[in-house]
């Protein structure tokens, strides 16, 4: 599954390799997006531990399958 996880305030880039597979970006607006797959339930629930642990308030997250690439 592919996730898009929205977080108050600017995450520090320093943070990027303990959030990895997922990437941090910045939206104008302050707001943090971390986006990328994540394998599984326990995963998912280790990633919100995290953002816990930084004292992150957690504003949305959406959950979608990856598209197959078309053949043409």
């Amino acid at each position: 599954m592919r996730y898009v996880i929205r977080a108050k305030g600017h995450l520090d880039l320093f943070w990027q390799e303990w959030f990895e597979p997922l990437s941090i970006t910045h939206e104008n607006n302050g707001i943090t997006r971390l986006a990328g797959p994540i394998p599984d339930q326990a995963a998912l629930y280790g990633v919100l531990l995290r953002m816990c642990d930084l004292g992150l308030t957690l504003l949305s997250l959406e959950a979608s399958t990856p598209q197959e690439p078309s053949e043409g």
